[in-house]
C-alpha cells in the first residue's frame, strides 16, 4: 500500500478530521457484504467451523491493498479506472478487446448480483412480514431505484454507512452470544484446506474481492479527496471500513460454526434457528434485519457498478445528468427487479456471469496493479516495491480462483 517517497511535508490531520474522512470505502464494504457473502459464510462455518477463518483474512487484506490502489488511481489522475484502462493500450485491437471484455462482463454480472441482491433483501422482508418475495423483491428495488437516481451521493453514503453498522451490530452480537471457543478460532488463522474445502475458499475470496469496486471506488475517492495530500486520510478510510466488512463475514462464519456445525444450510434461516435458544423468540427479528441490510447495501452499490464502468469506457459523466448512466441504472434494476418478481431462478444469467467474472476478476486485478505500476499515470505515486509484490501475488492467487472459476462453470454447462 505504500508509495514511493516524496519529500515534501506531509499535512497534520486531526482525530476529527480522520473521522470525517471515513465514507466512499464504506460504499465499498457495503457492496461485497451482501446476501451471497452471508450465504457464502454461513455455508463455511457449518461445514467446516473456523478451519476458513484466514480465507477471511486473506481476501480482506488483499481487498484493502487493491482498493488503496483504486483510490489512489482516482485521488493522483482525477480519472476512473475504465477510462485509465482505455488510455493504457497503445494497440487498438488490444485495448478494443478488453474494453469490449470489461464492458460486458461487469454488467452482465451486476445483473446477476442485483437478482441475488433484491431476492435476499426481499427475504429478511417476508420473515418479519410474511408478505411474498415476489411481491417485495420489486418494491426493494423501485425504493432504491429512487434513492440512487434522485438522492444525493452524500445520502447514499449515509444510508451505507448506518446498514453497514446495522450488519456489525447483529452479526458482531450473534457471535459473541453463542461463546464460540476462541482457542479453535484462533487455530483457524492457520492456512488449511479441508477436503473438499476449495469451493469455499474460491466462493470467499470471490465474494470479497469484486471488480466492479475497483471502478466505483476509483469514482468515489476522486470525490471525497481533492488532492494528493489526502492519500492518507484515503487509506485510513480503506483500512477502517474493509477490516469492518471482514469482522462482519468473520462473525457470520463463526456463529455457523458455533451453532449448526455439521448441518445442512439452505439458507441463513437454518442459523436463525438454531439462536433461538441463545437469542429466544428475537432469533428470527434479528437474522432477518442483518440479511436485510446485506441485502440493500449491495444492492444500492450494484447498478452504480455497472454506470460507473461504462461511463469510464465511453467517456460519459459519472452521475444522473448523463442519460446514458440513469439508464445504465434503471437497466440493471429492472433486470434484478424482474428476477426477484417472476421467481426465475436465474441459473443461467448466474453461470454466464460466473464465467466472465471468473475471466474478468484477474483482469482487472492485474491492470489495476499494472496501472498504478507505471509513473506515466501515477507520477511519482506509483505503488512501493512492498505494493507491487503484494499486488503480483493477489494477482497469481486471482488467476489460479478465475481458472477455477472457468473450469467448474465450463463442466457445470457440459453437464447440465
Amino acid at each position: 500500500m505504500s508509495t514511493q517517497n516524496v519529500n515534501v511535508s506531509k499535512p497534520k490531520y486531526t482525530f476529527l478530521d480522520k473521522i470525517k474522512a471515513i465514507g466512499p470505502a464504506v460504499v465499498i464494504t457495503g457492496s461485497f457484504i451482501g446476501p451471497g457473502t452471508v450465504t457464502t459464510a454461513t455455508r463455511t462455518g457449518a461445514d467446516f467451523g473456523y478451519a476458513l477463518i484466514w480465507t477471511v483474512l486473506f481476501a480482506i487484506v488483499a481487498t484493502i491493498i487493491l482498493q488503496e490502489m483504486a483510490a489512489r488511481l482516482g485521488v493522483v489522475t482525477r480519472k476512473g479506472l475504465s477510462e485509465a484502462i482505455s488510455s493504457a493500450f497503445e494497440n487498438h485491437t488490444a485495448r478494443y478487446l478488453i474494453r469490449g471484455l470489461v464492458g460486458t462482463a461487469i454488467p452482465l454480472g451486476c445483473i446477476a448480483y442485483m437478482g441475488g441482491d433484491l431476492t435476499g433483501s426481499a427475504a429478511g422482508l417476508s420473515t418479519l412480514t410474511g408478505v411474498s418475495t415476489q411481491i417485495l423483491g420489486p418494491l426493494v428495488g423501485i425504493a432504491i431505484l429512487v434513492l440512487i437516481n434522485f438522492g444525493p451521493f452524500e445520502l447514499i453514503e449515509k444510508v451505507l454507512m448506518v446498514l453497514v453498522a446495522t450488519m456489525a451490530v447483529v452479526f458482531l452480537i450473534s457471535m459473541f452470544a453463542v461463546g464460540p471457543e476462541w482457542s479453535e478460532v484462533a487455530a483457524g488463522l492457520v492456512p488449511s484446506i479441508p477436503e473438499g474445502g476449495m469451493f469455499l475458499v474460491l466462493g470467499l475470496i470471490g465474494t470479497t474481492i469484486v471488480p466492479y469496486n475497483f471502478f466505483v471506488h476509483a469514482i468515489n475517492a476522486r470525490k471525497a479527496f481533492s488532492s494528493t495530500d489526502q492519500l492518507e486520510l484515503s487509506k485510513l478510510d480503506i483500512i477502517v471500513a474493509i477490516t469492518i466488512g471482514g469482522l462482519i463475514t468473520a462473525a457470520v462464519m463463526i456463529t455457523a460454526g458455533t451453532v449448526i456445525r455439521g448441518a445442512s444450510v439452505e439458507s441463513i434461516a437454518t442459523m436463525a434457528q438454531a439462536l433461538e435458544p441463545v437469542l429466544g423468540d428475537y432469533a428470527k427479528i434479528f437474522l432477518s434485519v442483518g440479511l436485510i441490510a446485506a441485502g440493500l447495501s449491495s444492492a444500492i452499490v450494484t447498478p452504480l457498478g455497472a454506470s460507473y464502468v461504462l461511463a469510464g469506457l465511453f467517456g460519459w459523466k459519472y452521475d444522473k445528468s448523463d442519460k446514458r448512466f440513469f439508464y445504465t441504472n434503471l437497466s440493471i434494476l429492472i433486470f434484478g427487479i424482474f428476477i426477484s418478481a417472476t421467481g426465475l431462478n436465474p441459473v443461467f444469467v448466474i453461470i454466464s456471469a460466473q464465467v466472465l467474472n471468473g475471466i474478468i476478476l484477474p483482469i482487472a486485478v492485474i491492470l489495476l496493479v499494472m496501472i498504478t505500476s507505471q509513473s506515466r499515470f501515477m507520477r511519482q505515486f506509483v505503488n512501493g516495491k512492498v505494493s507491487l509484490c503484494l499486488g503480483i501475488l493477489i494477482s497469481l492467487v486471482t488467476l489460479f480462483l478465475g481458472l477455477k472459476s472457468f473450469i467448474s462453470t465450463v463442466s457445470a454447462l457440459a453437464g447440465s
